[in-house]
């Protein structure tokens, strides 16, 4: 069974989810694809470095979600980055492709992670964060995400949170499960001093 990124719910709203991530450590690699091909693009050189595509020829074990956010025009495309809408709101700066990530088990660090041989892979350590999920099921398009992305951004108004940076797809399960059955999360992080007043409980 595959390894669950871990987090903690520090409080569940009617529509979503408000979470604790520890730091953890992403293998990622962008792709100049739209949103719905994205992910089986970036899939096979992210199989490859887990599979032992790397300096130690180690095999990795994988753990579930995998995560897609996107990448400005203005954004090198060797610079580390996650699956995103490239429309995901009016006003957002223009997009040009996606990162699509593994996360990696919690036991790896920038430090001890195998380096990939790969230059599209690239590792990238994220910090402890505050993140706002809603959970959904069926197909991988763009139009549902985007439904579902504005469900939760009015959520968090809703409920008086701030949302800061960009939003993530995150996919759970493989392609080949029904859409219906199909774990699909859309993620955004959250103002720390906003998660830190919200009515859950912080331990």
């Amino acid at each position: 069974m595959t390894e669950q990124q871990p987090y903690d719910v520090l409080y569940s709203y009617d529509d979503f989810e408000l979470r604790r991530y520890p730091g953890h450590l992403l293998a990622e690699a962008i792709v100049d694809a739209p949103f719905e091909d994205a992910g089986n693009k970036a899939f096979r050189y992210l199989f490859a470095y887990i599979g032992g595509e790397n300096v130690s020829n180690s095999k990795v074990s994988m753990t579930a979600p995998v995560v897609q956010a996107g990448v400005s025009s203005r954004i090198a495309m060797t610079a580390p980055v996650v699956q995103q809408s490239a429309s995901a709101r009016p006003g957002d700066a223009e997009q040009s492709g996606f990162r699509v990530a593994f996360v990696l088990p919690a036991d790896f660090t920038f430090e001890t992670a195998p380096r990939p041989t790969n230059p599209r892979v690239q590792l990238r350590a994220v910090p402890e964060s505050r993140v706002a999920a809603i959970r959904y099921r069926g197909r991988w398009t763009e139009e549902s995400y985007l439904k579902h992305l504005e469900q939760l951004r009015s959520a968090l108004a809703v409920v008086g949170l701030t949302s800061t940076g960009q939003p993530r797809f995150a996919r759970f399960d493989p392609p080949f499960l029904p859409a219906f059955l199909r774990h699909n999360e859309v993620m955004l992080d959250v103002d720390q001093q906003d998660a830190a007043g919200s009515p859950g409980p912080e331990s």
